[in-house]
């Protein structure tokens, strides 16, 4: 059984990445940081290196992909309600992350995304009922 998961990213700019995340409100292990990588501590058990782009090469068997020009991944992350992702979609935008779309109102899940500094798509939403049938 899995116990943690740790999601791997390419970045530009290690400090300012770090900036840009602890203004949405995220922190850091420091035993797993040093000068070309962090670790971001999502939740209890999940996380996310974020990776200088050369050290990343040293771990990726293929060359990395420019997440502005293509999508590698999207990165979903559970809120507790709607005004949680207002606020943190809004700070992403305030810290220099950009939104591609409008928030989504599908009754049982509310959502809105946005882009950080180098072009990850994370999408934000809050169950708030069922999903239909």
């Amino acid at each position: 059984m899995v116990k943690q998961l740790f999601v791997n990213l390419g970045i530009k700019d290690l400090n300012k990445t770090v900036d840009f995340f602890t203004k949405l409100g995220f922190t850091f292990n420091k035993d797993f940081t040093d000068e070309t990588a962090t670790c971001m501590i999502i939740s209890e058990n999940i996380f996310a290196m974020l990776i200088t782009e050369a050290k990343f090469k040293e771990f990726a068997p293929n060359p990395p992909s420019d997440p502005k020009k293509n999508t590698e991944v999207l990165l979903a992350l559970s809120v507790e309600n709607r005004s949680q992702v207002d606020e943190m979609v809004q700070k992403a935008v305030s810290a220099g992350g950009n939104t591609f779309n409008e928030a989504q109102d599908h009754g049982f899940m509310y959502a809105h995304s946005f882009q950080d500094l180098d072009g990850h798509v994370w999408e934000v939403f809050a169950m708030e009922g069922t999903p239909p049938k």
